[in-house]
């Protein structure tokens, strides 16, 4: 196989399994509490709580891991970490069908997180070995097989359990993970370059970068993009029940616009990504920024659903290439030597913001109102984006347009 096509066939497996992982991964959202419930806890406060805290449970120990796994990666190789985190989570998704009580259900919850990032892992392989005047439209394929993969995880989980059980929807997505494992160790290629001499020491990742400063703002960007997007998500099923004045339909409602911004972005992705290639990536990343900021504005003044939708599906598209033009971007400015440890750091900031997104907006909700989440959250990227605006405008001739 040819070099030109190699790249191409890795893309098209870390697609294809981005998309099972998260599949089998967002597949239980829906029934969550079920589960909850299933293994003794019946108090509805307590319920909320704990499926709060299995939920999270993953992302907190996939941020503390993340730069680990990336590290090993430049060290190892990138398809080693894409083999470990498929099998690792076929076998941990099939064990949470065992589970027993609450505890183990936690516990195996970290693990997931812990051995995971599949999705994250493809990312930084797709990143390395895509050609570089064609990596942020590969980024933006492979964004839209995991958004893709965000929208029918959850829709599968809405059913499956009426048709086989709740605990053999586990069995189920252990099953789809371990075809992606199969997939991963049979079809992927990887041509390993072995890493190149340097008399500094491999924990000072920072000063082996032409550009820190630049890198360290693109990783802030990553988490404030996270923190923005997911503020927003825990409130839109409240706001549209509001728009509808409580109409029964809101769950329905909240679900069509939820989604057409996923919509959005897999239409947009691929697209930004290769106008990023042609135009700079940092440019389709301040543009996307003020875009969904004046987009998000607009929202908070929606009269009714069919324009809150409409804005939605309009700011999904606007945020579809950012993330594979900010990963981008941050390739292009790391030696290859690092690159997996510092896209590692890039996911683990991605985490962050999905973190403490939530909790920012749950709390503005609870206490200035739904509108004002939608207000803040739209200050915050258009900061961002006059911050990295700044940025381009002070970056060395040299750093060329990406």
């Amino acid at each position: 196989m040819t070099e030109g096509t190699q790249w191409r066939r890795n893309l098209f497996v870390c697609v294809g399994g981005s998309f099972t992982t998260i599949v089998a991964m967002t597949m239980l959202i829906p029934y969550l509490p079920l589960f909850v419930e299933q293994l003794g806890v019946h108090d509805r406060a307590s319920v909320l709580r704990w499926s709060g805290i299995a939920y999270s449970a993953t992302f907190f120990t996939a941020a503390l891991t993340a730069p680990v796994w990336g590290a090993l990666g430049d060290r190892f190789g990138r398809k080693a970490m894409l083999i470990r985190a498929s099998l690792g989570m076929a076998i941990v998704m099939s064990c949470i069908g065992l589970a027993q009580n609450i505890w183990q259900l936690v516990g195996l919850r970290l693990l997931t997180g812990l051995l995971g990032g599949y999705a994250s892992g493809s990312t930084i392989l797709v990143a390395a070995q895509t050609p570089k005047h064609r990596s942020a439209w590969a980024l933006g394929v492979l964004s839209g097989g995991v958004m893709a993969g965000n929208i029918v995880g959850p829709l599968f989980g809405g059913f499956a359990p009426e048709l086989v059980g709740v605990r053999v929807t586990f069995f189920v997505a252990g099953g789809l993970i371990f075809l992606t494992f199969l997939a991963t160790t049979t079809l992927l290629h990887e041509d390993r370059k072995p890493p190149r001499a340097t008399n500094q020491p491999a924990g000072r990742t920072w000063s082996q970068l032409p550009q820190p400063t630049i890198v360290a703002m693109l990783l802030v960007t990553s988490s404030l993009l996270l923190f923005a997007t997911m503020s927003v998500e825990p409130t839109i099923t409240v706001f549209v029940q509001e728009l509808m004045h409580g109409s029964g339909h809101a769950s329905f409602g909240a679900g069509v616009v939820m989604a057409l911004g996923a919509a959005g972005s897999i239409a947009s992705a691929p697209r930004l990504g290769r106008l990023g290639d042609r135009i700079g990536h940092l440019t389709v990343v301040t543009g996307s920024l003020f875009v969904a900021g004046v987009l998000l504005l607009a929202q908070a003044a929606s009269p009714n659903v069919a324009v809150l939708a409409i804005l939605r599906l309009l700011m999904g598209a606007a945020l579809g290439g950012l993330m594979p033009a900010l990963t981008a971007a941050i390739r292009h400015r790391v030696p290859d030597r690092v690159v997996g440890r510092v896209l590692g750091l890039s996911v683990s900031a991605q985490y962050v913001g999905q973190v403490t997104g939530p909790l920012m907006g749950g709390y503005v909700g609870a206490h200035l109102g739904l509108r004002p989440v939608f207000v803040i959250t739209a200050v915050v990227l258009l900061a961002v984006a006059v911050a990295d605006t700044t940025l381009i405008g002070r970056r060395p001739a040299a750093a060329g347009r990406s």
